[in-house]
């Protein structure tokens, strides 16, 4: 099942792209960003809701708190940047940089997690850098 929302991840992160990139014409990039914000926060309060998962607030810990606040803020200021890079230049050629956060994110990983780098990894590592590479020039 995993595997089913990482491919609709993946559809729904190219629509978003597409659909930001005509949006934001004439718009500055953080006014943008402030806007899909608010819909996405809507939208995760309603899953929330619909769920009956707000019960689990509570048994939230430290730690957990610390590192989830941590994660929206590097997500704020990836998408303040995304949008930026996606106002300056073309929607070809800014997604695949982008997603060289796949490459970085086997390499932490790795670091900071202790997961397996697999020769496999690293091959995956080594074409997506490269097909970003070819994509951009």
């Amino acid at each position: 099942m995993w595997f089913l929302f990482a491919i609709l991840s993946a559809v729904f992160a190219a629509l978003t792209s597409i659909l930001a990139k005509v949006g934001i014409e004439g718009v500055d990039s953080n006014l943008a960003t402030a806007i899909r914000t608010c819909v996405v926060v809507v939208m995760a309060w309603v899953m929330v809701f619909i769920t009956s998962a707000q019960g689990g607030l509570s048994s939230i810990g430290r730690k957990n708190w610390i590192f989830l606040i941590l994660s929206g803020l590097a997500t704020g200021a990836s998408w303040l940047c995304y949008y930026k890079a996606l106002q300056m230049g073309e929607a070809s050629k800014v997604v695949p940089i982008d997603k060289l956060s796949v490459v970085i994110t086997l390499v932490l990983a790795f670091v900071f997690l202790h997961e397996e780098f697999t020769a496999k990894s690293l091959i995956g590592c080594v074409l997506i850098g490269a097909g970003t590479l070819i994509m951009v020039i």
